[in-house]
């Protein structure tokens, strides 16, 4: 197995943005170049701004390739729970954010002519037991009530024309959800950004920023230092201890993704007959869909630990035997690739954006939905950084804390057994 993202390998080739003579002054210095600091640098060019992205790694080495090429509609937090926090206006523009994130990448897609085979094929959330299925159609019913959002419930009897696997109890499909080649996109998101203007600046890591006492800012990298305007720090969960506050509004969870070899066209479509992407109902979740070449990537918390090499042959191995218990057609497939990510979760499971008490401006926690929401959210912070502050739909929500939390999650296995038993008798 291969233990980089399928994604990257099959992107093409990305040059090399290192090494370049660093600009000493600059109007924004976004902070991580996935896809909410490219996002953010594009949008901020095509305003006119000077722009210069740090980047520790390689563009797209973080989150922003090592997903499942899934935009979907929806947050992670039910209907009734939003509303019941936040007020039915504050949760459907909240929830409509979500909605046009998809937009957004759509939208980016044909501005920028970017070959990513985007893709509206719908997402489908299969009940992994009865009584979830029972939960599906509360859902549906909020979702026409109160958001004006129309999805469509399959029954188990209907399911086979969706899946392959007699393990689910029905299905709730979102039409509008999309399918991408995330590797492409970010490359072709960089591209984009340097037609505008943006300077790129890979393998530098930034590594402090102070406010002068003339209210501009100095940016530390491993390269020099940039003095600039405003900083957006854009590194979600790959914020590390240079950066405290950030670092402990949010859990970082691994997530990690087998690739199998490819299946041809015909056990393809006996797996997924519509392409669809598929999300299951557990609290411990599979996320699976079918790549552009007809190979099948399956997704999971497969185990609650860091990645490395070693750790993700190890999850692949989970995962493997997970995919089988709900494809045994696939049990003689080889898998060709294994990798594994953190994924940013905010206690209340919902994105945060804003700005730092020292005007530092940020957006992070997108709890699994960072292809269209990390993308969305630059387009909302370069508005936000031009004077347009109504933009951010989770304005003024700080992330709450975290008890006990310093940005190191010691408590995620423990976590992981407890949701984990509640998959079992639930």
């Amino acid at each position: 197995m291969k233990t980089i993202p399928y994604w990257i390998e099959t992107a093409g080739a990305f040059p090399d943005r290192s090494g370049k003579p660093l600009t000493e002054d600059t109007d924004l210095v976004v902070v991580g170049a996935g896809l909410t600091g490219l996002s953010t640098a594009l949008h901020s060019a095509r305003k006119g701004a000077r722009v210069t992205l740090v980047e520790k790694g390689q563009i797209g080495s973080g989150a922003s390739a090592r997903n499942g090429g899934m935009a979907n509609l929806g947050f992670t937090i039910g209907v009734g729970q939003a509303i019941r926090r936040y007020g039915l206006e504050r949760a459907r523009e909240i929830y409509n954010s979500y909605g046009e994130a998809v937009d957004t990448v759509e939208r980016l897609v044909n501005e920028e002519s970017i070959d990513c085979q985007f893709r509206r094929v719908g997402r489908l959330g299969v009940a992994s037991r009865p009584a979830h299925f029972e939960s599906k159609k509360a859902q549906q019913r909020d979702l026409a009530k109160y958001f004006g959002h129309e999805t469509e419930l399959i029954g188990k009897a209907e399911l086979r024309s969706e899946i392959g696997s007699d393990v689910y109890h029905g299905g709730l499909l979102d039409p509008f959800s999309a399918a991408l080649h995330v590797g492409r996109f970010v490359r072709g998101m960089a591209e984009a950004c340097e037609r505008a203007g943006v300077e790129i600046h890979e393998r530098n890591a930034a590594i402090g920023v102070r406010r002068t006492a003339a209210g501009r800012f100095e940016v530390s990298t491993e390269r020099g230092v940039i003095r600039t305007g405003q900083v957006m720090m854009a590194t979600d969960a790959y914020t590390d201890k240079n950066f405290p506050w950030l670092r402990r509004q949010q859990v970082c969870v691994g997530s990690f993704i087998i690739v199998t070899e490819p299946l041809g066209e015909e056990l393809a479509r006996d797996i997924i007959p519509k392409a669809r992407l598929i999300v299951d109902s557990n609290q411990v979740c599979h996320y699976f869909r079918l790549t552009p070449d007809n190979r099948l990537l399956f997704g999971g918390r497969a185990r609650f630990a860091p990645s490395d090499p070693t750790s993700d042959k190890k999850s692949g191995a989970v995962l493997f035997r997970e995919m089988c218990a709900i494809f045994p057609q696939l049990s003689r497939t080889r898998i060709e690739y294994v990798w594994g990510g953190s994924v940013g979760f905010a206690m209340d499971r919902i994105v945060h954006a804003g700005r730092t008490e020292d005007g530092v401006h940020y957006s992070m926690g997108y709890a699994g939905h960072g292809v269209q929401m990390a993308t969305h959210m630059g387009h909302v912070m370069a508005e936000v950084m031009d004077g347009h502050p109504e933009a951010n739909p989770v304005r003024d929500i700080a992330p709450p804390r975290i008890p006990l939390y310093n940005g190191t999650a010691w408590f995620l296995p423990f976590a992981g057994a407890y949701y984990k038993t509640l998959d079992r008798i639930r």
